[in-house]
């Protein structure tokens, strides 16, 4: 197949035509000069050394010069190969718990930023994957939508922090409705969700969206990130505490989240302060049948640029060596005549 990848440029082959009516011009207006000058036969004896054919050569090279740069720039192509390639992989959501809580610093140096690690490296161990992120507190919302743009995911999860949603809380049903909203409205795409949560302060009822997740075939992974013992919540420098000026304490609540992914077939990992247990998590994706994410077909092109360039090059070496008079020195070498 041949194609220009500069397409557009060859509207300059327009100027050809003009330069091609201007060269005309001249030529006339130079025959019409000598005619007043005198009789032809008695200019063309005065002016022995005069070429007109010379002039009209070297106005010709120049044209077609121009003509082969112009289709250099505009860059033509040929096909030379055909390929189809077949990216099989799993929609993965990330929810992301970004409730106050968060912020206890019992993992270094809080929950929050823990995760927001363990998150980019995640990105770094996915191939075919498409990722999108969602973050909940109170209210959900989606930080990311599913895509494979690794880089851009990571962007987006440097902004991750509390102050991205407006109501404090921990609604994981909320969470996991806008999660599977997400996902394409392929059914059959194999589809993950990864939910990210300390498990405290769990409000609403997951029944629905257990069900909805089990009839969708989605699968819900989750990680308590945290310890049973707790840590002190830190705002601004300041830790937070109750009505009764009590330290709040927030603790890992891992029932609801162990029973999430019980019964959607996933599996609960309590993150460490050595593993947050994502490499877990793919280890156990990597084991799921990948359903096909994409189809791309794209053709490999030959670029084809330097032939009329080295044509262009050639021609206007010619036109610079020709001169527009005859020669005397080298009138024996018959180049012209």
């Amino acid at each position: 197949m041949f194609r220009f990848a500069n397409i557009e440029y060859l509207w300059l082959l327009a100027i050809v035509p003009a330069m091609l009516i201007i060269y005309a011009l001249l030529r006339a207006r130079r025959r019409r000069l000598m005619a007043r000058f005198g009789d032809e036969a008695l200019v063309a004896e005065l002016i022995p050394d005069y070429s007109a054919w010379r002039i009209g050569l070297r106005a010709t090279l120049t044209l077609l010069a121009v003509v082969f740069l112009i289709l250099a720039i505009a860059r033509p192509q040929k096909g030379s190969e055909l390929h189809q390639e077949h990216a099989r992989g799993v929609e993965i959501v990330l929810a992301v718990d970004v409730s106050n809580s968060m912020l206890a610093e019992d993992f270094e140096p809080n929950r929050l930023e823990r995760t927001k690690y363990a998150i980019t490296k995640l990105l770094g161990e996915l191939r075919d994957e498409h990722i999108g992120l969602v973050v909940f507190a109170g209210e959900a919302k989606v930080q990311y939508p599913i895509a494979n743009d690794y880089h851009l995911a990571r962007a987006f999860t440097r902004r991750i922090s509390p102050d991205v949603v407006a109501m404090q809380g921990t609604d994981i049903a909320q969470a996991l409705r806008q999660a599977m909203l997400s996902f394409s409205a392929d059914s059959e795409r194999s589809r993950v969700v990864i939910l990210i949560t300390d498990g405290e302060n769990h409000e609403g009822d997951l029944g629905e969206e257990l069900e909805l997740a089990e009839q969708e075939g989605v699968t819900i992974y989750t990680i308590g990130i945290g310890t049973p013992e707790g840590a002190p919540i830190r705002i601004g420098g300041n830790y937070i505490k109750d009505e009764n000026g009590e330290m709040v304490v927030s603790k890992l609540g891992e029932e609801t989240l162990r029973e999430i992914a019980a019964a959607t077939g996933g599996a609960y990992v309590r993150a460490t302060k050595q593993d947050i247990g994502l490499s877990d998590i793919v280890r156990g994706i990597d084991q799921m049948e990948r359903s096909l994410l994409n189809k791309t077909s794209y053709e490999r092109y030959n670029e084809l640029y330097i032939y009329p360039l080295v044509i262009a090059l050639v021609l206007l070496l010619a036109e610079a060596i020709i001169l527009p008079r005859r020669n005397h020195r080298i009138r024996r070498f018959n180049l012209f005549e």
